[in-house]
């Protein structure tokens, strides 16, 4: 659940007349799209507008393997963002959504039936930050889910870092799974050093399981899911074949990794597929324009680990 972006991408600067690639976007539904890639049957709650971008949005998210069934449709304007990456991936935005379709978003959306009957539902901070209802929508999806997953998705330039905080910390006895970034927001939202320290303090707030991101090092995991009744244990990342965009990694991460654990794998499996998801979509421009499927994912975490194996021989 969450907010719906249109994105439009550049290879140069900002500036009159660059050309740009239109493209659907936004943590919501770059999230969704990889869990359905993973396997999971997956549906999506946001609101778009009620006009022919909001039907052409509907139609990519169809496209993708994501139930529509969720949608709804507003009149409003739909939010927007423009990013320029370089040829290393790196990226600038700059956002237009103040407002926006998607901020309306609100606690009569959530039908209880349904988020009580989900194996899990993924939330993030953007979508409790963009307004009061959307926020007050998660926070009753987080009460009614059997398996909340929260990506704390900290955006100081959506909220502050006492209020962020404020949020995870009222949030934690009711996640099953949280993915916070280190060092960005395991300092700012949880003041933590390590990431060690990050997820110990995490499943001392109350959540059952953590898996904290840390770039091109690897994943932190803490979890009760883990071998035996509670255990920490590291997963190394996975190189990306190419790099073009580095926009939707951590969100393949979290839908991938969601998907796998509701499919079954453990915690550290569905971290190791997660990784390479996320390895996988960077080859792609925008949020979803790579998705890797399971099969792609598999085999390259195989790979992986295959020349792990061997460099250790």
């Amino acid at each position: 659940m969450g907010e719906i972006l249109v994105e439009v991408a550049t290879d140069v600067a900002f500036g009159h007349g660059v050309p740009a690639q239109l493209g659907i976007s936004g943590d919501a539904l770059n999230v969704a799209a990889a869990a359905a890639a993973a396997g999971a049957r997956t549906g999506l709650l946001a609101a778009l507008t009620d006009d022919d971008l909001g039907q052409a949005i509907a139609a990519r998210i169809r496209e993708l393997g994501i139930s529509d069934e969720l949608l709804k449709f507003r009149p409003g304007q739909q939010g927007v963002y423009l990013v320029h990456s370089d040829p290393e991936g790196q990226r600038e935005f700059s956002y237009a959504r103040k407002g926006s379709v998607g901020s309306t978003l609100s606690p009569e959306d959530v039908n209880p039936a349904v988020f009580s009957a989900a194996r899990a539902v993924i939330a993030g901070g953007i979508a409790c930050a963009i307004s009061a209802t959307s926020r007050a929508a998660v926070l009753k999806a987080s009460a009614l889910s059997r398996r909340f997953v929260f990506d704390p998705n900290f955006r100081p330039r959506l909220t502050s870092v006492e209020e962020a905080a404020a949020l995870l910390a009222e949030l934690a006895p009711r996640i099953f799974l949280v993915t916070p970034s280190f060092p960005g927001e395991t300092s700012a939202l949880l003041d933590c050093t390590t990431p060690r320290e990050a997820a110990a303090k995490l499943r001392s707030l109350g959540a059952a399981n953590v898996a904290v991101t840390c770039g091109a090092e690897g994943i932190q995991l803490d979890g009760k899911l883990l071998a035996g009744d509670h255990e920490s244990s590291w997963v190394d990342a996975i190189p990306a074949p190419s790099v073009v965009d580095q926009t939707g990694a951590g969100d393949a991460f979290v839908g991938t990794l969601t998907a796998r654990m509701v499919l079954g794998d453990s915690l550290a499996a569905a971290a190791r597929y997660g990784a390479a998801a996320a390895s996988l979509v960077v080859g792609g421009k925008g949020g979803t324009g790579l998705i890797p499927t399971f099969e792609q994912t598999s085999a390259h975490a195989l790979r992986a680990t295959e020349g792990e194996l061997s460099s250790h021989a």
